[in-house]
Parts: structure tokens; C-alpha cells; sequence
């Protein structure tokens, strides 16, 4: 693999990867220490040498990628959860439905349904 492609699929692996934090586990300020260890380490990464560190680069990658699966893939266990009803609180996923679906008739939700 020469040295641009390599960068190339590094980026797209880490991209996912910064994809999956900001969509399954936010954006708010309490929660950014997972995006900042994983942008911290991938710069850590980003000026290691192709032929030269390929192990440990290929390691680093393989890394990225299962923590992304792991993310997605708690995600969807989580919904699966919630659509069987199974020992999840459901509490604030039918508040986002019962607000979707107010939204969609041009209505609100009543304040009790607010937090």
C-alpha cells in the first residue's frame, strides 16, 4: 500500500469513527473527552512513516474500526431494546416520537411532556 493511499484509508477509518462518537454518544459539553482522546490520538498518528511503522499503523486502524463497530453496534442493540420493550427506559424515546409526530401536524407538545 503506498503512503497516500494508506493516509487515505486512514482518514476514512477515523472519519467513521468520528462519525460514530458524534452521532451515538453527543456533542455536549460533558461528553467530549471521547472526541478529544480520539482526535488526540489520531494525531498522535498522523505523522508516522508508511514502510516504516506499517504494524503498528495497521494496528491503530484495526483499533479505530472495531471501537466504531462496538459504537454502531450498541447503538442498534439499544433500538432493538426499546422496540421490544425489554428492561430499557422508554420514558425519553416516546417523548421524541410523541414530539415527532406532534411536529409533523404543525402542533406542540403539552408542558408535560417538556424537560
Amino acid at each position: 500500500m503506498g503512503s497516500s493511499e494508506g493516509r487515505r484509508a486512514t482518514l476514512m477509518v477515523y472519519r467513521n469513527l468520528f462519525k460514530a462518537v458524534k452521532k451515538h454518544i453527543g456533542k455536549e459539553e460533558h461528553k467530549a473527552h471521547f472526541t478529544d482522546f480520539s482526535r488526540e490520538e489520531f494525531k498522535k498518528n498522523v505523522n508516522l512513516e508508511y514502510p516504516k511503522d506499517s504494524s503498528f499503523i495497521q494496528q491503530r486502524i484495526n483499533l479505530a474500526q472495531n471501537y466504531t463497530y462496538l459504537l454502531n453496534s450498541i447503538h442498534h442493540h439499544k433500538d432493538l431494546l426499546f422496540s421490544y420493550n425489554i428492561a430499557v427506559d422508554r420514558s425519553n424515546e416516546m417523548t421524541k416520537v410523541l414530539g415527532k409526530s406532534a411536529t409533523s401536524v404543525g402542533l406542540r407538545l403539552p408542558d408535560v411532556y417538556q424537560h
